[in-house]
């Protein structure tokens, strides 16, 4: 699919396909993945061979991943999504962008990039899941079965969980699932439409 050339707050970087014969950028890729998740969410990816296989999952046929890079070849994050609902609904899964280059556009940049590609291959909406597992959210550590809606509508960001960032980027809480991660550990849907 197509390439780009975007500018973010640092630099110009590169989007692009990642290819599954380009082993080095794959190795960055489940590196970059256990290291972006550590700090909130060291269980998604514990270690470089789990992260590894999560990467190869996103090369599968029929999926979109595509990476940003610096014009030395350095990763700076990448992003996957894959067709649900006979590809009119595709998952975002996962987002991650290294640490240290975090809220200078490059996720942004990313999401953008993603919305076109499913967009052009007949998608309608993108959806995602945000897990609170650790009380980020109004929503953690209780039980939403008392008032799922009212708990939804009131959600307040305590700790910079990322839905903020994807409201920012035009995505909608459309619902959650209580527990799913554990009593008190729900996970934030989301989701945005692309295409009419």
């Amino acid at each position: 699919m197509k390439s780009g050339v975007f500018t973010h707050r640092e630099e110009s970087m590169l989007i692009s396909d990642l290819r599954p014969d380009d082993a080095p950028t794959i190795e960055q890729a489940a590196a970059l993945l256990v290291a972006g998740f550590r700090r909130h969410w060291p269980h998604a990816w514990p270690n470089h061979a789990t992260a590894l296989a999560e990467v190869h999952a996103a090369l599968e046929p029929d999926k979109v991943c595509r990476i940003a890079h610096d014009p030395t070849g350095t990763l700076l994050g990448w992003i996957a999504g894959n067709p649900q609902y006979a590809g009119h609904v595709w998952e975002l899964h996962p987002l991650v962008v290294r640490p240290e280059h975090q809220g200078h556009g490059i996720g942004r940049a990313l999401v953008r990039d993603l919305e076109a590609q499913v967009s052009a291959r007949g998608g309608i909406t993108i959806m995602l899941g945000s897990d609170d597992e650790d009380q980020m959210t109004s929503l953690g550590g209780i039980d939403l079965y008392s008032d799922v809606f009212t708990h939804l509508t009131t959600i307040r960001n305590l700790r910079g969980h990322p839905y903020d960032f994807y409201q920012k980027c035009g995505f909608v809480i459309v619902g959650v699932i209580p527990d799913a991660n554990g009593p008190g550990k729900p996970d934030i849907l989301m989701a945005k439409r692309v295409s009419q």
